[in-house]
């Protein structure tokens, strides 16, 4: 027994130990990236077989998981961004978009999934979506590019379920992987294409109960719990979460509240005009993860969101925001994490 634990055994534990003691801790995001094609604003629906003439247009790179990468770049962090594209020209510009996110996306034997977004003067919008690569991202294709192990705080955020059916499937088995590798784990559902039923809410707090950060918006928190106000949606799913974990409600122009311990928490959004709010709650999730990574409270870290999808959703177009750009106008600190 004495032999087996000579000196360059302890030599190796020693420097593993300082490694891992500085190390930061990280965002992972696994998820739907897709191309969208923004487009208004239009007072009426036209008609069939007619033509309306737009005033603005942006084609961005999107999706819930990619929307929220690029949110953490605007905000002057990085991370990791776990996805495939499809093998078309569309997906080659979509990997271009995503550059520099960890490891390279893997190009599917599918068309790029594409998003239509179509913004009505009323601050509504409506979206046609395609199915493309999507379909075909399942488990075998995130497991190979999950790290092993992550540093102490680590978040993985799962977010686009419904886009991804082979890889929703396997659902509770990458929560499983993504908690033995020492990640906390975040969820965004999304909201459900085919509707709400007992069925899928059943599966769907079965991840729940898995999870440290649940980061849903008002109305999904009321589907899902089929309660008759936020605060008794919010006391429901906080007693389902995993011990410690934190519920989110995305509010809108509100702001965002949560409910932690049994602890109803809330955040005022700064007042802003955007041309559209696509991906404002994917930017409040980079805003929100970032300030717990950099170990703010609740209370600092739903202002740090809040702060986050202001600022994004009231630049157009988009791609103009430069990496870091945001970062030294936030109101919870500074919002860096190394990947």
């Amino acid at each position: 027994m004495a032999t087996d634990c000579k000196q360059p055994l302890r030599r190796v534990q020693v420097k593993d130990f300082v490694r891992m003691k500085h190390q930061q801790p990280s965002l992972t995001i696994v998820g739907d990236i897709g191309i969208d094609l923004v487009l208004g604003p239009i007072d009426h629906w036209p008609e069939i077989g007619t033509e309306t003439i737009v005033a603005r247009n942006e084609l961005r790179a999107g999706g819930s998981a990619g929307n929220c990468a690029l949110a953490a770049r605007y905000l002057g962090s990085t991370c990791q961004l776990i996805s495939v594209t499809g093998n078309d020209d569309f997906g080659t510009w979509l990997r271009a978009q995503f550059d520099g996110f960890g490891v390279p996306l893997p190009a599917l034997s599918a068309p790029t999934s594409q998003s239509v977004g179509i913004i009505h003067t009323c601050g509504e919008r409506t979206f046609f979506t395609t199915k493309g690569h999507l379909q075909d991202l399942d488990f075998d294709h995130v497991m190979p590019q999950l790290p092993q192990t992550c540093a102490p705080g680590s978040v993985a955020l799962l977010s686009g379920v419904f886009l991804t059916p082979k890889l929703r499937a396997r659902y509770g088995d990458l929560i499983t992987a993504l908690r033995e590798r020492g990640f906390k784990v975040a969820l965004d559902t999304g909201w459900p294409p085919e509707g709400w039923s007992d069925t899928l809410r059943q599966e769907i707090m079965t991840w729940v109960s898995a999870c440290d950060h649940l980061l849903l918006n008002e109305t999904e928190v009321l589907h899902l719990t089929e309660k008759p106000d936020l605060i008794a949606a919010l006391d429901s799913l906080a007693s389902i979460i995993r011990p410690g974990g934190c519920v989110v409600a995305k509010t809108g122009a509100k702001g965002a509240c949560a409910n932690e311990a049994g602890r109803i928490i809330s955040a005022t959004t700064p007042k802003t005009q955007p041309f559209d709010t696509i991906g404002a709650g994917d930017s409040f999730n980079a805003g929100y993860l970032l300030a717990r990574l950099e170990g703010q409270d609740t209370a600092a870290s739903l202002r740090a969101g809040c702060f986050a999808a202001s600022a994004i959703i009231s630049r157009f177009p988009r791609k103009d925001i430069k990496a870091g750009e945001l970062v030294t106008t936030g109101q919870a600190g500074p919002l860096r994490a190394t990947a």
